[in-house]
């Protein structure tokens, strides 16, 4: 029997070094992938999401083309806030687009009506220091909302598909509230 000492190297074991290092480090990288893939869906599915505005209804806030990112997290409805919802199936039988962008005027409880170009919010004219001057408003309602449901529009009145064609949406439909607009970089605020 031969006994080998702890400097001698087995015949080969120099080659296995120098394969497994090259395949050590191929599988980091791969987890290190694999972890930041998992991270990133795991942001998108719970956190945080990009949106891209498909049309002009809300502007002058928002254009087309432009993205917001969304906290997913942010999904109580609060007056004057820009928030992404599940588009109504009353809608269209064939939906373009499965979520909207609009702004909560009325919150669960309230009574909202449109008239004399304005928007009222329990018989108060709403101030809305968003729309450009000389805005207005088509008449519709009163509508006094329930518990879950809330009122939104789009902030270019004239072009926008919102509560005054579909109704009230759900709470329970809203994605989460818009927060930033990051693109076109140029552009980039907080909403």
């Amino acid at each position: 029997m031969s006994l080998t000492s702890a400097d001698e190297t087995p015949p080969g074991a120099s080659d296995r070094r120098r394969l497994s290092r090259p395949v050590r480090t191929a599988a980091e990288w791969v987890a290190i992938v694999a972890a930041a893939l998992i991270a990133a869906l795991l942001v998108k599915t719970f956190l945080f999401q990009p949106f891209y505005i498909p049309s002009e209804s809300m502007v002058p806030t928002l254009r087309i083309n432009d993205r917001v990112l969304v906290n997913k997290l942010d999904r109580d409805p609060e007056r004057g806030r820009i928030f992404v919802f599940k588009r109504p199936s009353a809608t269209t039988a064939t939906p373009m687009n499965k979520d909207l962008i609009k702004r909560v005027i009325g919150e669960p409880g309230d009574k909202v009506e449109g008239r004399e170009g304005e928007v009222f919010v329990n018989d108060r004219p709403l101030p809305e220091p968003y729309l450009p001057e000389g805005t207005t408003t088509s008449s519709f309602g009163p509508v006094t909302l329930t518990a879950g449901q809330v009122w939104v529009m789009g902030d270019n009145r004239g072009a926008s598909m919102d509560s005054r064609t579909f109704g009230p949406i759900e709470k329970d439909s809203i994605v989460g509230r818009a927060f930033v607009l990051f693109w076109p970089p140029g552009e980039f605020k907080t909403l």
